[in-house]
């Protein structure tokens, strides 16, 4: 039963890959001297690259493999304001202030991809679909409507509870206890964002160069020297915008970004009656375990795409297709023998704060941390970043002002993860 689940001509490679446009790219030398050097061709180095460009600084992104093949083209395309802790937990930490400024910038990452698509004219199918956040234990619903019922004390969310009796017109399925709908969450063609950004990139007379391996930074007495997999840069400013997949370029950083490992399927087209009925509307949706799961339509409302962490480790995605495909069944029963067109996977940079991080070492500039909400994050803090390596800003974000926690024991390799996971199921199951 198990291979009949892979559909003709299955692929382990991202759905969005196979409609992502080509932006061609011209052979770029890399040049003996440049005045900022960004490593990672992802949303934070292009919108960083967009910035520095504009301002007239010579700008070269290089990327270890093709612009894009990280998890900008890897990810479910949903925007929120991309922060997991609530304001009273940020308060407690950090004080009022701050958390107020957090959860600023939270929303301003969600208008800054509304300023890209209409101001910049960046395509990248913006859409304010909502966002659909299931309870799966009815505890968690009375927790909801309580969320609800008080407001955010910094967004106007507009939220509004579904009850279980009216689930139907959210979406089509008995396994939830009711959930909350977020109408200002939004849904992107992932496959149109890359490229688009790229090419406005590069149209700013940033250079790009992928399959430019980054192998190590040296810091020199003014400036820093770049050696790749083909030479080396002189760089004044050096902008570190690998998230996820930086690895041991800045061990500093590295002791600080946990990457996991998230994993995702796209089913094979599905007839538009199932659709329509499993899926009324076009939201995003999500749920309250620990161990969420992510879903939606593609943009043409043909397939299902269906991510999560279902492995205690990493594994192989065609692996991980068939635990993410009995999830999904266990929301929507009768897709049991719906077939997988994808299944890939890509790392998540997370941190031991649950908060994206930012900030400068002489020179040295860096963002990342995302923490599974990195459309919209990243993409604000690669242009936040970007204009303080050009000069055009100078107060620090709110993400540059709080501590950049790691652990004892932790040096890149997350040998907590298992056991974390185990916990984090032990919770879901309890609703706890």
């Amino acid at each position: 039963m198990s291979r009949e689940l892979f559909a003709v001509g299955f692929k382990t490679t991202p759905y969005w890959q196979d409609t992502a446009p080509k932006v061609p790219l011209e052979e770029v030398p890399l040049p003996e001297e440049i005045d900022t050097l960004i490593i990672g061709a992802g949303y934070t180095g292009l919108n960083a690259a967009l910035e520095t460009a504009r301002e007239g600084l010579g700008t070269l992104v290089l990327d270890a493999e093709q612009p894009g093949w990280g998890c900008s083209l890897r990810n479910g395309g949903q925007l929120s304001t991309s922060l997991k802790p609530s304001f009273a937990k940020l308060t407690r930490r950090y004080g009022k202030e701050l958390a107020t400024s957090l959860c600023e910038e939270g929303q301003a990452s969600l208008d800054h991809m509304h300023a890209l698509s209409k101001q910049d004219g960046i395509d990248m199918g913006l859409r304010e679909t909502g966002r659909f956040h299931g309870a799966h234990k009815p505890r968690l619903y009375e927790t909801l409507a309580r969320e609800c019922a008080e407001g955010h004390p910094v967004w106007k969310t507009d939220t509004f509870m579904v009850s279980k009796s009216d689930m139907a017109s959210e979406l089509g399925t008995d396994a939830y206890h009711g959930g909350i709908v977020y109408p200002r969450h939004c849904s992107i063609d992932v496959s149109r964002y890359h490229p688009s950004l790229l090419g406005k990139a590069i149209g700013a007379g940033a250079l790009v160069k992928g399959l430019c391996r980054v192998l190590y930074i040296e810091r020199l007495a003014t400036g820093f020297r770049v050696l790749t997999s083909e030479g080396s840069v002189k760089a004044g400013k050096v902008i570190l915008a690998a998230n996820g997949y930086a690895g041991p370029l800045s061990p500093w950083h590295q002791r600080r970004i946990i990457p996991i490992g998230s994993y995702v399927i796209a089913t094979e087209e599905l007839p538009k009656e199932t659709v329509d009925r499993l899926f009324p509307t076009d939201r995003v949706l999500s749920d309250t375990r620990k161990l969420v799961y992510y879903y939606r339509l593609s943009p043409d409302r043909k397939r299902i795409l269906f991510g999560g962490r279902v492995s205690l480790n990493e594994t192989d995605p065609r692996n991980s297709a068939l635990k993410l495909h009995r999830d999904m069944t266990a929301l929507f029963p009768e897709l049991a023998r719906v077939r997988i067109s994808h299944a890939w996977m890509g790392f998540v940079g997370y941190t031991f704060d649950a908060l994206a991080h930012a900030g400068e070492d002489n020179g040295l500039y860096f963002a990342g941390g995302y923490c599974g909400s990195g459309v919209g994050m990243a993409s604000y803090l690669g242009m936040r970043i970007g204009r303080k390596a050009a000069g055009r800003e100078k107060a620090p974000s709110a993400f540059e002002r709080i501590p950049f926690p790691t652990r004892p024991l932790y040096s890149g390799k997350p040998w907590f993860l298992a056991p974390s996971v185990l916990v984090y199921r032990l919770r879901d199951r309890f609703g706890v």
